[in-house]
């Protein structure tokens, strides 16, 4: 369905003074290019200037067929006829014709003019290239961004690669190369374009969209075409027709005794390489071979059938009006182009005479918009802001949703919380029929619109669409029929459109008539769109300068106060989207609420209170007034009571009243709701209030563990903000004082329900403890979380942090030994009995550091700690290398820790040297413990002889190295045999020391 209004879309219109009666009409570049009904003078206007003056006029060699103009290499091109043949040329410098008696040079493709042919002052000589081609030219059309050029003809495409040939250093020339031919078998296109790689053809009920990209090695088709050169390849297409044609499968271009109507089809993306065409790529220019890895990707493949369509009868049914448009976003355009860039996104648009139809050809291939006529069309035009279409008697212009793609692609926060876009399939509308009388050709450049009226009695379409029959069937082009005497005149109008921001403003005064009649008319919610995606249009393209941008943008964020007023009164599905318009109308909530007052009478739509309360939740609104605030509690005990907790505990309410807060949670209460939450929120505003014993009251009403449930369902209770900006509520602050471990325990569980993030965590004890007595270290309190986390966290990445914060903590502590008189929560003794992690102490780590070694109980504490997690098994050694490089080895404290490092690295050899050197007493102890399995051979091969070496070296006090001798020999006696066992025993040893050893070992 298409919604028609009466908008002006159109400013103003004028005649254009041209002499003889036109046959065809293009525009481009700024003019109207006019060809004389007889089609052998070719009149230029300028289109940008009042009256549209004569810029010049020039013949051509032949009777103009069809014309082309090219933004890009500001040349035309034509299809001529002379002496029953058809040419295709190509005319350059055309401007130049303004200055009377300027020579023309006329020229072969590739053949450059030299000599006394430029004698005179460069570029000021028009020249017509002749493009030869095999076989005569049907259609054509050229790349608005490249300048290349692609000739249909009835078996073939040929792609023209538009050049810049230097003939001096003051002098270049345009010239064509050609670079590719491609093949079709059984399918000749009665129209062409051609855009950044896309080539779309047409015939009367079908067309097919292709695109020429880096060939994929992987492809099937590819290596299908890799094993048959292309000769080859088409000599087998045209047998594998002749085939067909013998046994009845005859194509429908060949069958001339009666028509077959093929059923309707539509291949999108890869399912297009089924329709069964076929296209073989012929490389021809001097690139040939570094483009040969280029391949045909199908795009596309729409087929009608003539009889699914009313008001037209079968012989009228025909496509027409094949266009590729490409569009760019931003600052991309001119980059895009300059560095040949794909466009943000391409579309392609044909039409029947009743319905035309618009698809996206990029992620994914889609059909955009459907166009239903009011009545049969001759041709249309797509641009980025409107369709216009002509049909006999009047020029209609559509709405396009060209901006609505580009929006989704450039913008990848689109359809979320944080903006939005009207929707692709939006219905499209008709904004305008201007009635004219007579209409016949159609052409747009920028904001100009030209139309070719003529109130003949013969219709020329008639003329053309028989021309375009036999042009398709017989492979040939028949000249338009001469205008009829019988004429009763003709004009050529030039129509300039309004600017994008007087049509925006009034399509939002149309949209106020709908308004006033039903605020909920989605007639309103449709026009206000459809000016959003034009205001959309203008900024995307940021073809306007900084004055009139910074309008646009004022009018943009207008346009979505409007829309999010619309949808915040719905009850419907859309109703979410108030929250994305309001957020980039760039109101604050203050002013959406009183632009919501006013519809108070029939209650808060289901929009606004969506906006309202996902603002309150996101914490980055602005902190409302006293009088606001309170509005807002009244609105959701009016609206949704179940939500007040959650407002309550908003930053944005901190200036609410408490008791009337506390009046609207107790009557929440009292319908039944869930009290543990409710009783929190209470305990905060009381404590807002200074109000202690109704405090202690509502925090008494709940045990610890459900209190902590009550935080999970409301984490702003606590804290507030999100990022690097978390800060403790007066609740938090409160039970620092008061209640740290239920403190503690409530974040652990809001960092394990996703409430929380780490370093969110972080900021918030150090928030919470800045103004302590240990500002500039890791608070205990936070130290305490850390290892409350430790305890309950199972997300290995977190434990391997963790372990590395609590080591460097525990670390610092030891080696600056001032520590404050803040206690933890849990002692070394706690975590070793409720968390993995930490592992019980070695036995010879007790003999290092005995409990009554001479440090503070806090430093003991930390000390069994650290001594605890290189006990455990879940710390990596390596990661805490360098923290060591702070703690000196020169006390048994540092050395423990040293040699649990050394030792879980595998350096046993090392650490058996140091505790030899300063604690002997433990060597034993660390032995039984360390040199097991494996490194059992360690008691004999590295311990017994450094034993007795410090032993002769030591003096009379030997008494705990003689014990770790015979602590030694008894393990060797047992692991060694008698041989082995004698070669152990030194030279200089008495013989009653080692005799017993020696008979055990034999025994």
């Amino acid at each position: 369905m298409v919604h028609v209004y009466n908008c002006h879309p159109f400013a103003s219109q004028h005649i254009v003074s041209a002499e003889q009666e036109p046959g065809l009409v293009c525009c481009g570049g700024g003019a109207l290019f006019v060809v004389s009904a007889g089609g052998c003078r070719i009149e230029a206007y300028e289109l940008q200037r009042e009256g549209c003056p004569l810029i010049c006029r020039f013949s051509s060699m032949g009777s103009v067929l069809s014309i082309r103009h090219c933004a890009a290499g500001d040349y035309l091109v034509t299809i001529e006829e002379k002496n029953k043949a058809t040419y295709l040329r190509a005319y350059t410098n055309w401007r130049y014709q303004a200055v009377e008696k300027t020579r023309v040079g006329v020229r072969l493709l590739g053949h450059l003019l030299r000599g006394s042919s430029f004698r005179g002052t460069p570029k000021e000589q028009m020249e017509i290239i002749e493009i030869p081609l095999f076989e005569p030219p049907l259609c054509m059309a050229c790349c608005s961004l490249t300048g290349d050029l692609l000739v249909g003809c009835a078996k073939s495409l040929v792609v023209f690669s538009l050049k810049r040939q230097t003939l001096s250093e003051q002098l270049s020339v345009l010239d064509f190369e050609r670079v590719l031919i491609l093949h079709i078998q059984g399918w000749s296109p009665s129209q062409v374009a051609f855009c950044a790689g896309y080539i779309a053809l047409q015939t009367e009920l079908e067309v097919l969209v292709v695109k020429l990209t880096p060939r994929q090695k992987s492809s099937a088709a590819a290596e299908e075409h890799t094993l048959l050169p292309e000769d080859i390849m088409s000599e087998t297409s045209i047998d594998e027709d002749a085939e067909m044609a013998k046994d009845g499968f005859s194509p429908l271009h060949a069958q001339e005794d009666f028509f077959l109507f093929p059923r309707h089809q539509e291949m999108l993306g890869n399912e297009a390489q089924e329709c069964g065409i076929s296209l073989v790529l012929e490389w021809t220019g001097m690139e040939a071979e570094s483009q040969g890895d280029m391949s045909v990707v199908y795009v596309l493949f729409r087929r009608f059938a003539p009889d699914f369509f009313q008001g037209c009868s079968v012989e009228e049914t025909n496509l027409h009006s094949l266009q590729l448009h490409p569009m760019f976003t931003g600052k991309r355009q001119e980059a895009s182009i300059s560095k040949g860039r794909e466009p943000t996104c391409m579309f392609v648009f044909f039409s029947l005479p009743n319905t035309g139809y618009m698809y996206s050809l990029q992620n994914p291939v889609e059909l955009v918009s459907t166009y239903q006529y009011p009545e049969k069309t001759h041709q249309a035009v797509l641009s980025d802001h409107f369709l216009y279409i002509i049909t006999r008697s009047a020029l209609q212009c559509f709405t396009v949703r060209c901006s609505a793609v580009a929006a989704r692609v450039d913008d990848p926060y689109i359809d979320t919380t944080m903006k939005a876009c009207p929707p692709i399939t939006m219905e499209v509308c008709a904004l305008r029929i201007q009635l004219f009388i007579g209409l016949k050709l159609l052409c747009q450049d920028g904001n100009q619109i030209v139309l070719l009226t003529a109130a003949d009695v013969d219709s020329k379409e008639d003329t053309e669409r028989t021309a375009r029959r036999n042009t398709s069937r017989k492979s040939s082009v028949c000249k338009p029929t001469e205008p009829a005497d019988s004429a009763h005149g003709w004009n050529l109008y030039v129509i300039t459109s309004v600017s994008t921001l007087q049509l925006y403003r009034e399509i939002v005064e149309y949209s106020k008539r709908y308004e006033q009649s039903s605020p909920s008319s989605q007639s309103c919610v449709h026009l206000l769109s459809e000016g959003h995606l034009l205001l959309r249009t203008a900024l995307l393209l940021q073809d306007c300068e900084s004055a009139e941008r910074a309008q646009l943008q004022q009018a943009f964020q207008e346009s979505c106060a409007h829309l999010g007023d619309c949808f915040s009164r719905f009850d419907k599905k859309d109703c979410h989207l108030a929250l994305p318009y309001y957020k980039m109308s760039g109101l604050t909530v203050t002013d959406v609420i009183k632009r919501n007052m006013s519809s108070v009478s029939n209650g808060y739509g289901k929009g606004f209170i969506f906006f309202l309360k996902h603002s309150l939740y996101e914490e980055t609104m602005e902190e409302l007034s006293k009088d606001m605030a309170d509005k807002v509690l009244e609105i959701f005990s009016v609206a949704e009571p179940a939500q007040l907790p959650h407002v309550v505990s908003s930053p944005s309410m901190l200036n609410a009243d408490p008791d009337r807060a506390v009046t609207h949670l107790r009557r929440l209460e009292a319908s039944g709701a869930p009290s543990i939450t409710l009783a929190l929120c209470m305990a905060s505003l009381a404590l807002r209030k200074g109000d202690l014993h109704s405090y202690s009251q509502q925090m008494d009403r709940h045990a610890e563990m459900l209190q902590v449930y009550g935080f999970i369902e409301e984490p702003k209770l606590l804290l507030q903000g999100r990022g690097k900006a978390v800060l403790p509520t007066t609740l938090a602050q409160h039970l620092h004082h008061t209640h740290e471990g239920l403190l503690v325990a409530t974040v652990v569980a809001l960092h394990e329900n996703s409430k929380i993030r780490l370093e969110e965590a972080d900021l918030f004890f150090q928030e919470l403890c800045k103004d302590g007595v240990e500002a500039d270290s890791s608070p205990q309190l936070l130290v305490d979380f850390w290892e409350a986390l430790l305890v309950a966290s199972s997300h290995e990445a977190i434990i391997q942090e963790l372990l590395f914060r609590l080591t460097s903590v525990y670390i610092d502590r030891i080696s600056r030994r001032d520590r404050s008189s803040v206690r933890a929560l849990k002692t070394a003794e706690d975590l070793i009995n409720s968390c993995s992690h930490y592992g019980e102490l070695y036995p010879w780590v007790s003999i290092l550091t005995p409990v009554q070694f001479n440090i503070t109980h806090q430093h003991q504490e930390d000390l069994h700690k650290l001594q605890s997690l290189l006990c455990g098994p879940s710390l990596e050694v390596s990661s805490i290398l360098p923290l060591l490089e702070q703690l000196s080895d020169s006390d048994p404290t540092g050395l423990s820790i040293h040699l649990l490092c050394a030792t879980k690295l595998g350096q046993h050899e090392t650490s058996i040297n140091r505790l030899l050197d300063r604690c002997p007493e433990a060597i034993i102890s660390y032995a039984n413990h360390e040199l097991q399995n494996h490194k059992l051979s360690l008691w004999w091969q590295k311990l017994f002889p450094e034993v007795c070496d410090r032993i002769r070296t030591g003096g009379k006090d030997n008494t705990v190295l003689l014990s770790a001798l015979k602590e030694t020999l008894v393990v060797a006696a047992k692991e060694l045999n008698p041989l082995e066992f004698l070669d152990l025993l030194p030279d200089d040893g008495a013989a009653h020391f080692f005799l017993p050893h020696l008979l055990q070992c034999s025994q």
